[in-house]
């Protein structure tokens, strides 16, 4: 039984690291919390509870995790620690021996965290620490919360069944799994009686939706797509082989769903894609590409590449570098490989050293920004509406075409009430560092 008493009146500071899905799920936490009769507390304030969701994706990040546990604890004297998220899930016993930290719990417990932590306050518990094995791993957390940002994130799926050679993630969120379509959309309209107009259905491999179940990931898209009110929905992420040709096609004639797809390609060499146990090749990755620019002309197109590899032989990052460079794609978004524990990539006899990693990734690097300026380039003069968001007083507005080209609205054109508004404008030239393109109202 969750006793709200113990909640009233408290204040609560949150962090996250890590991917959409996990801002996702903190602003879904701190709902719940707030439901309870706790307060966020502002900058400065010290927090009754703290809570870190934490990712795992690289030895870099479970450094930030350590580091954010850290400070979080110097900064809030006698608060109430609760780590949660990937790295709660792989090092659960190791972080609950940092000092400070109250509560861990894994991908399976943190669906139940006000319980956790209502039994924790009435036991005056320490130190306590709950994850399971992956098999085990079967709940699903809703979520469908914006925070502080103008777009919502709806979590469809959770979890993965791909168990690439470097990837953990299947290990800290478990088999893949998602609710029905029809919860979903009732999620979407919430949203929309609230005044969401935008929405980015996210997950850990979303094209796995319904894997279990009658129900596809295509069916999700055709239901969502009659949600009045929300005029934009963007797909976070797609495995190419997941990527259906009928859904790059609906997608082109949608109501609602934006010219505008992710998709992870990692490599592309094929012998690297071998190596990483990857479903796919260059081929069926070109082949999806062509089709998106065949169907959707105006399409942008983002792009994962991990750099530095096991295996990454100098030949095969330059048959990687070509095949990218003859592609129609937008941006990229390049990461170098981090070696992960358990993972079987370790039995790769092949190791990049660290300075080569960093000068591959500066080459992809140069070439993300060669293709995107180009892609914007076609836009200047042109008019497009932009879903504008929220920025300080004083200081620019920035906002999103249909098809993601960043824009940014003058301060002192800019008003409050654009917030969470689609307007008409004309696209003008560069800005000044090149990361948007400056616009004028219509």
């Amino acid at each position: 039984m969750i006793d709200s008493s113990a909640f009233q009146g408290k204040k609560a500071a949150y962090y996250t690291l890590g991917c959409k899905l996990n801002f996702s799920e903190t602003s879904t936490f701190g709902q719940m919390l707030q439901e309870m009769g706790v307060v966020t507390a502002e900058k400065g304030e010290k927090a009754d509870i703290c809570l870190i969701n934490t990712c795992s994706v690289t030895e870099v990040a479970d450094h930030k995790c350590r580091q954010a546990i850290h400070r979080m604890v110097r900064e809030n004297p006698d608060s109430f620690v609760v780590v949660t998220g990937c790295y709660a899930q792989l090092e659960s016993e190791t972080v609950s021996k940092i000092d400070g930290v109250d509560l861990v719990l894994g991908s399976n417990e943190k669906a139940n965290l006000i319980q956790y932590l209502s039994d924790a306050f009435a036991a005056k518990a320490e130190h306590e620490y709950h994850s399971v094995k992956t098999k085990d791993i079967n709940t699903f957390a809703p979520s469908c919360s914006r925070g502080n940002r103008t777009r919502y994130f709806l979590k469809v799926q959770d979890g993965c069944n791909y168990f690439c050679t470097y990837c953990t993630i299947p290990y800290a969120r478990g088999f893949s799994r998602n609710p029905s379509i029809a919860s979903l959309v009732a999620q979407a309209e919430k949203a929309a009686k609230e005044g969401g107009k935008e929405i980015v259905l996210t997950g850990v491999n979303i094209g796995e939706f319904g894997e279990k179940s009658d129900e596809k990931f295509i069916d999700l898209v055709k239901a969502l797509d009659q949600v009045e009110g929300i005029e934009r929905f963007r797909i976070s992420s797609l495995e190419p082989d997941l990527l259906s040709d009928e859904l790059i096609e609906y997608c082109a004639h949608s109501r609602a769903f934006m010219p505008h797809f992710h998709l992870p390609l990692q490599s592309g060499s094929d012998e690297v894609l071998k190596l990483m146990h990857r479903r796919y090749d260059t081929a069926l990755f070109a082949h999806k590409i062509n089709l998106i620019k065949e169907f959707i002309p105006d399409c942008f197109i983002g792009v994962d590449v991990m750099v530095g590899c096991r295996g990454e032989k100098p030949e095969y990052f330059e048959d990687c570098y070509n095949f990218i460079d003859s592609l129609d794609v937008t941006q990229l978004h390049v990461f170098p490989y981090s070696e992960r524990p358990g993972t079987s990539a370790l039995s790769i006899p092949y190791v990049v050293d660290e300075k080569e990693k960093k000068l591959r990734s500066k080459r992809l690097l140069e070439l993300s920004d060669k293709k995107t300026h180009a892609f914007y380039e076609q836009y200047i003069g042109k008019e497009a509406e932009v879903l504008f968001e929220k920025a300080p007083h004083g200081k620019a507005m920035h906002g999103f075409t249909r098809n993601y080209v960043r824009v940014e609205l003058p301060a002192i054109q800019a008003r409050e009430e654009y917030d969470n508004e689609i307007k008409r404008v004309k696209l003008l030239g560069f800005n000044h560092d090149k990361s948007a393109l400056k616009v004028e109202l219509i």
